[in-house]
């Protein structure tokens, strides 16, 4: 996808959310392709020699997750920002296979900061931070009998 191309695919959302990594989006991307159902990678520009970066890391990618667009940078470690959980990402899950597939690949080699637990109006309610850094909710509201 070239330039162009990308400004119309994300201008479909007003917000976007750009993660920036620390030389491993391109490894970021595929877990989340893998993690999240219905997920891809819909483009990938990788630095070159004549850009600022380090050469064949991602310049700008878009992955979508679950109908989100999402873009990534790599970055330079020694410039490069470390993430908080005080920015997470909320995600209302269909149903429990859903939930459950997505809180165990999150899980992995990250750490579980709440949860799942009952909660409110939800079956489940979890915090969790990946192997990335990057933290999200994961709801589950509870059927309506």
């Amino acid at each position: 996808m070239s330039a162009e191309q990308v400004i119309p695919y994300i201008s479909k959302q007003r917000i976007t959310p750009f993660l920036t990594f620390c030389g491993n989006a391109e490894e970021a991307m595929n877990y989340y392709v893998r993690i999240f159902p219905n997920s891809k990678i819909v483009s990938l520009r990788r630095f070159t020699k004549e850009d600022r970066g380090v050469e064949g890391k991602i310049l700008n990618g878009i992955i979508e997750i679950l109908g989100q667009s999402f873009m990534v940078l790599d970055m330079e470690k020694e410039s490069c920002p470390a993430f908080t959980w005080a920015v997470s990402f909320y995600i209302e899950c269909n149903d429990d296979a859903e939930f459950d597939l997505i809180f165990e690949g999150l899980k992995v080699d990250g750490q579980v900061l709440m949860g799942p637990v009952e909660m409110n109006d939800f079956s489940k309610v979890t915090w969790v931070t990946d192997c990335f850094g990057v933290t999200w909710q994961l709801v589950l509201r509870k059927s309506k009998s």
